[in-house]
């Protein structure tokens, strides 16, 4: 089950692999970031913001800042412009790492109780069920970017946990 060191872990490979899928997204124009290539959320920056504001939202459960006010339907919208979305993007990732660092163990004990705008209605949940969520959904959608950007000629870098460079792996 999720623990700190997991936490920290999974916050280091989300750093990782958001400065790794920007850096081959920055090759490519801003019409090729922005065409529709068919993914759940269209485009690359559609499903960059996407990420984005589900890693606010869930993050603002965990460490208690204000989560975003945009619902689900329009959260492809969060963050529209591609200079806006690099500078959110790095400062987020910083304080999740910051909160994976700071955490106490005693946190992934119990529940976590919030509104779920996406199912209108109350939840609760293991916080530590809430974690794999977390970090699962960052897979699963930067697994979606990556299938774009490779299809519109970019190279992303690795992506196996195993080869995270020593950099990121001492964050």
């Amino acid at each position: 089950m999720p623990n700190v060191a997991y936490c920290q872990n999974m916050a280091r490979y989300n750093l990782w692999q958001n400065d790794n899928l920007v850096a081959a997204a920055n090759t490519l124009t801003e019409a090729e970031r922005q065409k529709d290539r068919g993914a759940f959320f269209d485009s690359i920056q559609r499903t960059f913001s996407h990420l984005a504001w589900g890693d606010t939202l869930w993050f603002s459960r965990f460490a208690g800042i204000y989560p975003p006010d945009l619902a689900i339907k329009d959260s492809a919208q969060f963050l529209p412009e591609w200079e806006t979305f690099c500078a959110y993007r790095k400062d987020l990732d910083q304080q999740i790492l910051r909160w994976t660092k700071e955490v106490p163990d005693q946190w992934f004990e119990g529940d976590l109780s919030w509104y779920s705008g996406a199912i209108e209605r109350e939840v609760t949940k293991p916080k530590t069920l809430l974690v794999l969520q977390f970090f699962n959904h960052q897979t699963h959608h930067r697994g979606q970017i990556h299938a774009m950007l490779t299809a519109a000629g970019a190279r992303p870098g690795d992506t196996d946990i195993p080869f995270m460079p020593d950099s990121y792996a001492a964050l």
